[in-house]
C-alpha cells in the first residue's frame, strides 16, 4: 500500500507514522479494556499537543507505563512518578503523569463494578460505531452531545482528562465514530468494519 495510491483523510498528511496510524487503527472499533485504557490515558496526555507528538512516543510510553497495565499503574508510588518525570520519553507533565494513576484506578474500579470497561463506553453509542458522512474536514466536530454525556460519566467516575473534546478524539481513535471523509477509502473500511463486528 503506496501513500499516492489511496485518497485519505487531509490531517494525516504525508508523514509515514501518521499514514500507517490513519490506514490501519483510526476508526476501527477497539472493544479490549486494556487497549481502551490505552487509547484514553495518550489521549489525555494529547492534550495541548499534537497527535503525531505523542505517536512518536507510543512506544516509550509502553514501556515507561507497563505496556498500560492498569493494575500496576495504580499502586505507582512518588518514586515511580519521580522517574516518569525525568524520562524523556514521555511528555514530562506532572499532571498528566499523576493522571494515569488516578485513571488506572478509575478505571479498575469500572471492571470491578461494571464487569468490563468496554461495555461501560460502548454504552455511550449503544454499543454499535456511529457512521458519519462528512465531505470535508472542517465539517468534523471537536465534541457532541455524546462526547459531552462521557466526559461528565467519566468525571463522576474519577477520571481526569477527559474533557469532551479529548472523549471525542477518543470516540474517533477506537472507532466508536466513523469520521473518515466519505472521499477517504478508509470510510467504507471501517463501515464494513463496524457492520461486521
Amino acid at each position: 500500500m503506496t501513500m499516492e495510491t489511496f485518497n485519505r483523510c487531509e490531517w494525516c498528511g504525508d508523514d509515514p507514522l501518521y499514514v500507517q496510524y490513519h490506514d490501519a487503527e483510526w476508526g476501527v472499533p477497539v472493544y479490549e479494556d486494556r487497549k481502551l485504557f490505552e487509547f484514553l490515558i495518550l489521549e489525555g496526555a494529547q492534550a495541548g499537543l499534537s497527535w503525531i507528538t505523542i505517536l512518536r512516543k507510543r512506544a516509550h510510553y509502553r514501556q515507561a507505563f507497563d505496556d498500560f497495565d492498569p493494575d500496576k499503574i495504580a499502586r505507582y508510588d512518588e518514586a515511580k512518578l519521580a522517574d516518569l518525570l525525568q524520562n524523556p520519553g514521555i511528555v514530562r507533565n506532572r499532571l498528566k503523569v499523576e493522571t494515569a494513576v488516578k485513571n488506572a484506578r478509575a478505571y479498575l474500579d469500572i471492571q470491578q463494578t461494571e464487569g468490563s470497561f468496554s461495555r461501560f463506553l460502548w454504552q455511550f453509542v449503544d454499543g454499535q460505531p456511529m457512521q458519519n458522512s462528512w465531505l470535508a474536514l472542517n465539517e468534523i466536530p471537536a465534541e457532541t452531545a455524546v462526547s459531552q454525556t462521557m466526559s461528565k460519566t467519566l468525571k463522576k467516575r474519577g477520571f481526569n482528562f477527559v474533557g469532551p473534546t479529548i472523549c471525542y478524539a477518543f470516540m474517533q481513535a477506537v472507532g466508536m465514530v466513523n469520521d473518515h471523509v466519505i472521499t477517504c477509502f478508509r470510510h467504507e473500511a471501517c463501515k464494513i468494519l463496524a457492520n461486521n463486528k
